[in-house]
C-alpha cells in the first residue's frame, strides 16, 4: 500500500452527509423563572372587628400589579428571537467553509418518538438565524464530516463557530507489480475502526477509484474490492485534519477470461456452461457463454466447461499479474 498526504483540503467539494443521530437524551431545561416564583404563604391574624370587617366587604381588595406585570413582560422579552451566527472551520487556526456545508439546530426538548425536536436548518456556509434566548444543540455535516455542539442564545448578536477536526481520504487500487486496474472492476468501501465486523461502521460504500471524500480526523478500516469474486484487500487507514490521505492499495489477483476449444489456439466455441471452483470444491463462478471472464484472487482453482452432455475440465493456478487466457480443449487431459 502506498500513502501519501497532501495539505490543504479546504478547496476540495464535498458530498452533504446525512443527519448525525444523536443517542442520549437531551437535559430537561429547567422552567422559566415566572414559573418557579414562590407561592405567598399565609401567616396567622388576629380576628377582625365587626366594623374592620364590615369596611372590608364594602371596599374592593387592592391589587398589586407590580410582580405579576414584570414577570410576564420578562417572559415576552426573553422569547423574541435574536439574531445568530454559526461559522464551521475544518481546524481550529484555519478559515471558515466557504460552501458544503449543512447545518441542523435542535431544541433540547424531545418529541414523543424521544428524538430532538428541529428548530432551524441551513445549506449556507455561514448560517444567519434567528432563535429565541435559550439552549440548543448544534450539528454541522461537511461532506462525511460532522460534529455536534450546545449552544446558547442570549439577548442581542450570538455566534459560534464549530471545528470539524476534518481531513480527506482518495483511494486507487493496482495489481501487485503495479498492473492497472479497470476503473469499473474497483470499488471501495468505508468502515470506522474497530477489530470485528460487529465493531465497524459503514461510512462511505461503492466508492469509484479517486473519489475524494471528506471525513472527520480518525482511523478507518478499508475494503477493497476487485471484480466480484474473491479479490479483496483491506487496511487500515488515518485522516490527519486539514489533510488528504492519498492511498494505493494493491490486489494479489488477475482479471481471467476462459475459452473452449477444439485445438490450442482455435476459435472459442459458444453456449458453453461455464463453472469454477476453488482447489476446495467451492463455486466461486459460472456464466454462459463463448468467452466469458471474471477477477480471481490468487490460488489454484478448476474449471468445469459443459457442451450438452459433455463436460470439459481443467486445473489452473491464479498468479497476480495481467489478464491471462485459459483455454480449455475438447479432448481428456
Amino acid at each position: 500500500m502506498k500513502l501519501r498526504y497532501w495539505i490543504g483540503i479546504l478547496g476540495i467539494a464535498a458530498m452533504l452527509a446525512p443527519m448525525l443521530a444523536i443517542a442520549e437524551d437531551p437535559p430537561i431545561p429547567l422552567p422559566r423563572r415566572a414559573d418557579r416564583m414562590p407561592q405567598a404563604v399565609e401567616q396567622p391574624a388576629a380576628a377582625p372587628s365587626a366594623e374592620l370587617a364590615s369596611a372590608a366587604a364594602t371596599e374592593p381588595a387592592a391589587i398589586d400589579p407590580g410582580p405579576a406585570a414584570a414577570a410576564a413582560e420578562a417572559v415576552a422579552v426573553n422569547t423574541a428571537p435574536q439574531p445568530v451566527t454559526l461559522m464551521a472551520k475544518i481546524t481550529e487556526d484555519g478559515t471558515s467553509l466557504p460552501d458544503g456545508v449543512t447545518w441542523r439546530v435542535f431544541e433540547t426538548r424531545t418529541d414523543a418518538a424521544g428524538d430532538l425536536v428541529l428548530a432551524q436548518k441551513s445549506d449556507d456556509a455561514t448560517a444567519h438565524l434567528e432563535l429565541p434566548p435559550g439552549s440548543y444543540v448544534v450539528h454541522v455535516a461537511y461532506g462525511r464530516a460532522q460534529t455536534t455542539d450546545t449552544l446558547t442564545v442570549a439577548e442581542g448578536q450570538n455566534s459560534k463557530s464549530l471545528i470539524l477536526d476534518a481531513g480527506a481520504m482518495r483511494l486507487n487500487a493496482a495489481v501487485t507489480g503495479d498492473v492497472a486496474i479497470p476503473i469499473n472492476l474497483l470499488r471501495f468501501d468505508i468502515y470506522t475502526s474497530g477489530s470485528t465486523e460487529a465493531d465497524r461502521t459503514l461510512v462511505a460504500q461503492n466508492l469509484s477509484p479517486n473519489d475524494i471524500v471528506t471525513l472527520n480526523a480518525g482511523t478507518y478500516h478499508i475494503v477493497s474490492y476487485f471484480g466480484d469474486v474473491n479479490a479483496v484487500v483491506r487496511a487500515d487507514l488515518r485522516v490527519e485534519p486539514g489533510q488528504l490521505t492519498d492511498a494505493t492499495l494493491y490486489h494479489r489477483a488477475a482479471q481471467i477470461s476462459f475459452k473452449l476449444v477444439s485445438e490450442a489456439g482455435g476459435e472459442a466455441i459458444a453456449d458453453i456452461d461455464w463453472t469454477v471452483k476453488t482447489a476446495d470444491g467451492q463455486t466461486v463462478f459460472s456464466n454462459i457463454g463463448a468467452f466469458p471472464s471474471t477477477v480471481l484472487g490468487e490460488g489454484d482453482y478448476l474449471v468445469f466447461a459443459k457442451r450438452g452432455d459433455q463436460v470439459y475440465n481443467r486445473e489452473f493456478q491464479v498468479q497476480p499479474g495481467a489478464a491471462k487466457e485459459i483455454e480449455v480443449l475438447t479432448t481428456v487431459y
